[in-house]
Parts: C-alpha cells; sequence; structure tokens
C-alpha cells in the first residue's frame, strides 16, 4: 500500500517543471497543472505535506484528489514500498512501427518550396503520406531514435474546405521533434513552435535545434521529455513573434531548470518565425539570430545602468510639522514604512495622529488604526489637535481637575476640511470579526485614496495570532506593509513599543517583536521623555530620536528637543508655541493678525470684537 511522503509532493514538481514552494503544510505550485492557470492566478495549486491531497482553487478547474491520481494522470511514479514495484501510469501510448520512412519527391519538392534542402529533408526523413501526397508527415524519435509521435501538416491547405491544416496520430507519446538529432554535450539546446522552422536552424548549420508537437499551447510533452532536457544548461527559445511576444517564451522560462535566453526582437527582422526569415534574409540571419540570443529579463532584477537617477528634492513628500526633522529626514517622502517607538504612555500616538493633520494639510488622505482607543476616544483626541487651544473651552473642577473641549461652533467647519481625508478603522469590528487587517490597509489605499496610514501598533496588530507563531507572522506583517508603501507610494507608520530596558543606550533591536522588524522599515524614530535622573515624570519636554534613515542616511541620536501641550494634545518644538493653523481656520486667522510680542490673535480676541 502506498503511504504518502512529503518528498513525493516535491519530486512531482520537478517531474512536471512547475515552479512551487512550501508555505506553511502546503506545497504550492506557481501553476495548477491541469488548468495551465493564468499568471494572474498564481500559485491556487497546492498539495497538502500532511495528506498528500491536492485541489485546484481556480473555480473554473476545481481539481483534486491525491498522489496516486497525480501519478496516473502525468505518468508520475510511486514507491509503494514492501519491494513492490513503483507505480505505473495505466495510460498507455501507442507503439509505433520503428521504421524511416523514405523521402517522397513531393515532401522534398514542398520543403525546398520553404528553403529547406533535399540534404535536410531525407535526413529527419520528412516524407508524404501514404494515400495523400500533398499531406506532409513529420516523425518523431526520441533521444534512443524510437519513433513516439507522428504529426502531419496539409500542404494545399484551405481554410474555405478544410477542418485542419494540422493533426497527429491518436495516442501517440507527445515528445520533441528533432529530439534523435541532438548531442547532449553541446549543452545548448534551441527551441521552435514548429518543425519547419526548426528544419530552418538545421538548415542553416545550427545545431540542436528541436520542436514541440502540439502548438504554442501544447505542453503535454514536458513530462515525457524533462530528463532529456535535464542534459542542457541554457534553452534558447526561437518561437513565433506574434504582436510583440514571443511564443513558447512564458512556460518554458518557468519550467526549464537552467538559463533561458530568447531570440532579440530585432532579430526576426519583421518575419514571424525561422522559416519566413530562412526564405527572405537567408541563413545568416538565424545564425546571427541566435548568436544574438539574450537571456530573460527576470522580473525583479534589472540592469543598473537602466535605473533612471531620482533627485531626491522632486520626490514628493510632506511636511512632518517640525523644521528641525524636515531637516534630517527632508520630510516624509511617499514609498516609506516608519516605524515610531517609545515607551508606553509617554505620546507615541498623539505624535503619530499629528504627523496625519499636518498630511492632511497638505492635500493627502489618512487612515488611522488604533488597536488600544474607541473611535469616539481617538476623535476627541485628534479633533483637539486640529482645534488648537484657541478653538477649546477650558473648565476648572472644584475638584482641581481641568478639562478641555473644542468650542462648538467650529466643529463643522474643522469635520468639513478633513470629512474626505480622515478615515479609521472601525473598532466595533476588532476581534476577528472583520477582514484581515492588512486588507483592510489595502483597500484604504486603493478605494479611499488614503496616501498616509498609521497603524498603532504592532502588537494589537497581532493580537490573533498564536505566542509560537508572532514574531514569523509580525515579519510577514511588516514585510506586506512595506511592500505596499512602495507599490502604492504612501507613507506608513508603525507604531511599536520598545523592549523593556534600563540604563543602556536605545538601539535599532531594542524594538519589542521580531528583530526582521527594523530591518525591513525605512525610518525607526523613538519619541521618550528626557533621561536623567533630576527630570520629573510629569515633564512636557519630549525628545525625538532618529535611529535609522535609510534614504539619506542622517540619523540624529542626541534627539530633537519637543514639548507637549495638555489641552490641545498638540506637539511643538517651542516650549510656548502651539498656535500654528492648517487651513480649516477662517481667512482672517491664517492670515495671522499678531499682538505686538508676535503672537498670533484668533478674530475674537482682537480689539472691537
Amino acid at each position: 500500500m502506498y503511504k504518502f511522503n512529503p518528498e513525493d509532493a516535491e519530486r512531482f514538481a520537478r517531474h512536471i517543471g512547475i515552479m512551487a514552494k512550501r508555505k506553511g503544510k502546503e506545497l504550492t505550485f506557481l501553476k495548477c497543472p491541469y488548468c495551465n492557470s493564468p499568471t494572474s492566478d498564481k500559485f491556487k495549486f497546492s498539495i497538502s505535506l500532511e495528506t498528500g491531497a491536492f485541489y485546484c482553487f481556480r473555480a473554473s478547474c476545481n481539481a483534486k484528489g491525491n498522489m496516486i491520481t497525480l501519478a496516473k494522470d502525468f505518468d508520475f511514479p510511486l514507491d509503494f514500498g514492501d519491494g513492490e514495484k513503483p507505480y505505473e501510469s495505466k495510460k498507455e501510448y501507442r507503439r509505433l512501427p520503428n521504421v524511416k520512412p523514405p523521402t517522397k519527391p513531393k515532401a522534398v519538392e514542398y520543403m525546398a518550396s520553404r528553403g529547406i534542402s533535399e540534404r535536410i529533408t531525407q535526413q529527419y526523413n520528412i516524407t508524404t503520406h501514404k494515400d495523400w501526397e500533398n499531406v506532409l508527415c513529420f516523425p518523431f524519435y526520441d533521444e534512443n531514435n524510437v519513433l513516439q509521435f507522428v504529426k502531419y501538416r496539409k500542404t494545399d491547405f484551405d481554410k474555405q474546405k478544410d477542418k485542419n491544416k494540422e493533426w497527429c496520430e491518436a495516442n501517440c507519446k507527445p515528445i520533441l521533434f528533432g529530439m534523435n538529432h541532438c548531442d547532449i554535450k553541446n549543452k545548448v539546446l534551441i527551441i521552435t513552435e514548429g518543425q519547419i522552422d526548426s528544419l530552418s536552424l538545421a538548415e542553416a548549420g545550427i545545431k540542436n535545434a528541436v520542436s514541440v508537437p502540439t502548438g504554442a499551447k501544447g505542453f503535454t510533452w514536458v513530462p515525457h521529455c524533462w530528463e532529456f532536457l535535464k542534459n542542457f544548461k541554457t534553452l534558447i527559445v526561437f518561437g513565433d513573434h506574434e504582436k510583440g511576444h514571443i511564443t513558447l517564451l512564458d512556460e518554458l522560462a518557468q519550467r526549464f531548470d537552467g538559463i533561458v535566453k530568447h531570440i532579440r526582437p530585432d532579430d526576426y527582422l519583421g518575419c514571424k518565425d525561422a522559416n519566413e526569415i530562412l526564405q527572405k534574409f537567408g541563413k545568416e540571419a538565424l545564425v546571427r539570430a541566435v548568436s544574438n540570443a539574450v537571456v530573460v529579463a527576470h522580473p525583479q532584477i534589472k540592469v543598473l545602468a537602466d535605473v533612471q537617477r531620482v533627485d531626491l528634492g522632486k520626490l514628493e513628500r510632506f511636511s512632518t510639522g517640525f523644521r528641525e526633522l524636515d531637516a534630517l529626514l527632508g520630510g516624509f517622502f511617499f514609498g516609506q514604512l516608519i516605524l515610531l517607538t517609545g515607551e508606553r504612555g509617554e505620546g507615541k500616538s498623539t505624535l503619530a495622529s499629528q504627523f496625519g493633520t499636518f498630511a492632511i494639510k497638505a492635500g493627502y488622505s489618512t487612515f488611522f488604526y488604533s488597536g488600544e482607543l474607541t473611535n469616539w476616544y481617538f476623535k476627541a483626541w485628534f479633533d483637539a489637535q486640529v482645534a488648537g487651544l484657541n478653538h477649546m473651552n477650558k473648565k476648572v473642577f472644584d475638584t482641581g481637575f481641568v478639562s478641555y473641549t473644542v468650542d462648538g461652533s467650529v466643529e463643522g467647519d474643522m469635520e468639513k476640511w478633513y470629512r474626505d481625508k480622515a478615515f479609521i478603522y472601525d473598532s466595533t469590528t476588532l476581534n476577528g470579526q472583520g477582514a484581515k487587517l492588512t486588507d483592510v490597509i489595502k483597500a484604504a489605499i486603493q478605494q479611499y485614496g488614503c496616501r498616509f496610514l498609521v497603524i498603532d501598533n504592532l502588537m494589537t496588530a497581532m493580537v490573533d495570532v498564536d505566542s509560537d507563531e508572532q514574531y514569523s507572522a509580525q515579519t510577514q506583517f511588516v514585510n506586506e506593509l512595506a511592500k505596499m508603501a512602495k507599490q502604492f507610494s504612501t507613507v506608513i507608520m508603525l507604531v511599536a513599543h520598545p523592549r523593556k530596558k534600563q540604563f543602556a543606550e536605545f538601539e535599532n533591536d531594542d524594538v519589542a517583536g521580531s528583530s526582521n522588524v527594523t530591518n525591513l522599515v525605512d525610518v525607526v524614530m523613538r519619541y521618550s521623555r528626557p533621561n536623567g535622573k533630576d527630570t520629573p515624570k510629569d515633564t512636557e519636554q519630549r525628545i525625538l530620536t532618529v535611529l535609522k534613515n535609510r534614504l539619506t542616511g542622517k540619523t540624529n541620536r542626541k534627539g530633537i528637543e519637543l514639548f507637549y501641550e495638555q489641552g490641545s494634545k498638540r506637539i511643538s518644538e517651542s516650549a510656548d508655541k502651539f498656535d500654528w493653523t492648517l487651513g480649516w481656520e477662517p481667512a482672517i486667522e491664517q492670515q495671522g493678525f499678531r499682538k505686538a510680542d508676535g503672537e498670533t490673535v484668533p478674530p475674537w480676541m482682537q480689539e472691537g470684537k
């Protein structure tokens, strides 16, 4: 009896030549071997590494079964153990008579009209059908010179009368045409779409040219030729050049375990295929085309010289609201993932939301995720920062407690200012009731146009993750944020707590959680109270330290001195300057009426008002 071994799943991937990768307890495949899923549906086919069961998640396919099913469908051998023979596929191909028929005159005549000599025609045993002289026969011999497949081509095909231009013998094993003429000591193999194309290369004296049996979209030959393909280090694809695309190239670039090259589009000389090049431009053009073949461009590898230079001064960004921080960072550049850390209760969340007010001032929409604050509580703090102390009412209770509330007369103007620019994760959908957080973040970017996003904080974002998987999940989460920041050109600020530490200078690795977190982000900032025995615990003074700055390399371990105002929740570089305008205020206030001492005077405080 067959007993599943995870190694069988990986052997199957190699057997069919499809890229696969482990994902948790599954082996996922780039493409489904049944439906040949398109690149838009990557990794929808998987095999369980626990049971061997497989499934294709494409609705139009839904192929499912186990390793024995795959063995039957793809001629994949399985070892049943206990001395039993490996499983052999029940699929049987016809055994053709292993003959090499003589080349008939009509075959020579037609091939000559396509630029192929009698010598090559005879060498590859091209002939005509025994009953129809207008039908060419292409015999396919394997590397052992055994006839496995036969293909026919009507030389006088008329689409008005004929159903098919090409067809093949039924139930024959599909292999590559020309395998028996290849020298495996020559580690370069050239593959074309049509048989006449591979014969054109042979006519030009180019060795190791083969062609596929059933056209550009048929790859049933791969399992039967996989061991043959492993003899070669380089594969040159000379497919048909149609509408700027080279047939066979995409599929073979993914399947071939070696260097894949292709003919340069310019070397097709405006022709469709190798045979047309031969007829119009001669053998030399084919030799030149093969000699000039270039390596398939990897989607994630680029020639450095082709990278365009960037002027940092012209990159899209917005002001942080602090002159010294802007001088250090250059502002917040879009495409960055920024980490903000600091001890609990020292104001990280407050600083992050204030950065949001400056993003809105610059014209950008914002999104806030707060894993610790309810919606209404976050809005109260945010409104205070938007309003500023000049638009707030102060109340002192008998107990000495002081409270501040936004003046009702300006609430409408404020909300109108940020209505289409500020969005928040609905905290009522926490605890697993809603969509995955990364999906919500992506929706905020794509559907709501948010360009500045605050995720507060890393630990609450990981609340549903098992403790033994937490570090791995954190790395994956932060990696996704970094990719989204760059893909969608956004600024994402991630708030994280530091590790517990005493009496030592703070470093990047002192951020709580996975050590990969600080490696993945572009900027690391720490917001804290000043250190020192003489510093009172209730001080409103803060220090903002830049520990990492990937873009310009400038850091400031001494820190930037900042000050916090309790009433407005605003943070400033000056202990007595918290009254800046954001753009929602009345025009007369934005113009800055000032007292003699230079302070801005709100309109209702001016004389005569």
